[in-house]
């Protein structure tokens, strides 16, 4: 009878089918199974030494790639938003909804970047805009990082977003901006006003409440945690600022005189939070003579506003919230002063060049201009002595 071979207790290569496994005893002692996912038994044996290697370290077991579904990913991520509160969790919902009907029970290993490429592709052909495809692409991105970053995979794949053209082009000055408030109700038009004013977005001039307005210091306060990026800002209450925000505070106190309560909102429908008016809007400003303008323009022409006022950058981007100089260089906004100093430079660069007329002739019997020689390309010079052959061969 045939004698069993003894087994090596550090590790164990063997076959299931055609996949090479291997099996070794973990630091706590129990037997840890693992497949290579290769036909190759020098592939088993490699991985089979790097987790042995990790054990004289006294370190745990690598993940197993083949275990993590990216499914178990996307709800891990989903888990962190939910506890650190973040306001964008509605939306990782949805993009985990669309992941899903694709990459669902799938091996987070088994995923590459021809994977990626093909659910892009589908999801236009579904009609969906790029952008919409960018974030969906981008929680995929961040559900693996995650994954790296808590050690239950040990790679990920290349994700590349799309190219996007959504670059908004909408401006405002404050006549039209004016034409769109005569159009729209007292509650909404004040803060149309103050968003065109302070470059607040949205949900930060509709949320804004009595207890930010600082009459003293004259400042207008958002504080931390109720802005986009997490950090509060202040803007300086301006004249017109003044004006506005004391119309209001008169109309408050007639409210909460009528219904017998405290009314925290400045901008609100006698007492009750303003919540969606995006007919209104577009109406307004389709009677106004610009339709298509979003609310969001005017961020941007605020942004525009305190550009042309001469403000330098680094306090208009403290003022509108903004981290870095983006807003100019993706709405291409420049300062109207520098501009107009290029257009004078320019005139008076052609102007002396009117002025000065024909450059004189180098020499007796050369029709060439002076500085025709210099525009020519560069060729090399032999030095003297050396013939063109010399170099050859």
């Amino acid at each position: 009878m045939r004698k069993r071979r003894a087994r090596r207790p550090e590790g164990h290569l063997y076959r299931r089918g055609q996949i090479w496994w291997f099996k070794w005893i973990g630091l706590g002692g129990q037997t840890m199974y693992r497949s290579s996912g290769s036909t190759e038994r020098d592939t088993a044996g490699e991985m089979l030494r790097t987790e042995l290697g990790r054990k004289s370290k006294g370190l745990p077991a690598s993940p197993d790639p083949w275990r993590c579904r990216v499914d178990d990913l996307l709800e891990t991520l989903q888990a962190r938003y939910r506890t650190e509160g973040r306001r964008s969790l509605e939306r990782l919902k949805y993009s985990k909804e669309q992941l899903l009907l694709l990459f669902g029970n799938v091996s987070a290993a088994r995923v590459t970047g021809a994977d990626i490429l093909r659910y892009a592709t589908l999801r236009l052909e579904e009609k969906a805009a790029p952008a919409t495809v960018n974030r969906e692409l981008a929680a995929l991105r961040a559900a693996y990082r995650l994954g790296l970053d808590n050690d239950v995979i040990a790679a990920m794949p290349r994700i590349k977003l799309l190219p996007e053209n959504n670059v908004r082009k909408g401006f405002a000055d404050a006549k039209q901006v004016e034409l769109v408030c005569r159009r729209l109700k007292d509650d909404v038009a004040d803060g149309v006003r103050f968003a065109f004013q302070t470059g607040w977005r949205r949900a930060e001039v509709f949320s804004f409440s009595w207890s930010q307005v600082d009459w003293t210091g004259g400042f207008v306060r958002l504080e931390p945690g109720m802005t986009k990026n997490g950090e509060g800002r202040s803007f300086p209450i301006t004249p017109a600022l003044r004006t506005l925000l004391e119309r209001r505070q008169e109309y408050t106190r007639r409210c909460e005189r009528a219904q017998v309560r405290i009314i925290p909102l400045v901008f609100h429908r006698k007492g009750r939070p303003v919540k969606s008016f995006r007919r209104t809007w577009a109406e307004a400003c389709k009677k106004a003579g610009i339709p298509g303008l979003l609310f969001h323009d005017l961020r941007r022409s605020a942004v525009r506003n305190l550009e042309r006022a001469g403000v330098s950058r680094s306090v208009a981007m403290k003022l509108t919230g903004h981290k870095t100089e983006s807003v100019y260089r993706r709405y291409a906004i420049v300062a109207e002063s520098d501009l107009r100093e290029a257009g004078i430079k320019l005139a008076v660069s052609s102007t002396e060049k009117l002025s000065t007329g024909p450059v004189p002739s180098s020499g007796a019997g050369d029709g060439r201009v002076q500085g025709v020689a210099a525009r020519r390309p560069l060729t090399h010079q032999t030095p003297a002595g050396d013939s063109a052959e010399s170099h050859q061969g």
